[in-house]
């Protein structure tokens, strides 16, 4: 983690919507809609209700999520600052940098939330502890 990334570069990002009387579509692109190179894409669901997904860091992995289906909260938290975003449409999508805990909560009945990632899945790139999260991110 180079630079240390707060909250505040967690940003919503309204991505293209394609409207036509038989269907929408939203097209995305790596480097244009995303701001780095998409190397994975995954998507939790059939989460039951009451449970929470995520609760990790990671060093270098950008990660892109978006409420395909339904609706999801997402926690970020950089240490020191917390916010909660809501994601309920599937054309706004939500950066995560690398260096901030997020958490996945609240899904909605059949909630899909798609997530592209910058990297190829490396268990070593992820902080899974949180109390290893702040000794690396403030020194607590």
């Amino acid at each position: 983690m180079s630079k240390m990334p707060n909250i505040y570069d967690c940003c919503v990002v309204e991505l293209p919507k394609i409207s036509n009387c038989a269907g929408n579509i939203t097209p995305i692109e790596s480097n244009k809609h995303v701001p780095f190179d998409v190397k994975r894409v995954f998507y939790l669901y059939d989460i039951p209700a009451g449970e929470s997904r995520g609760a990790h860091a990671h060093k270098i992995c950008h990660q892109f999520l978006i409420a395909a289906s339904g609706s999801f909260e997402v926690l970020v938290d950089d240490g020191v600052n917390k916010k909660i975003v809501t994601l309920n449409r599937p054309f706004y999508g939500l950066h995560i940098p690398p260096g901030i805990w997020a958490a996945e909560q609240n899904f909605s009945s059949g909630a899909i939330c798609l997530v592209l990632a910058s990297e190829y899945y490396q268990a070593d790139d992820y902080i899974r502890d949180y109390q290893q999260f702040l000794e690396l991110k403030i020194g607590r």
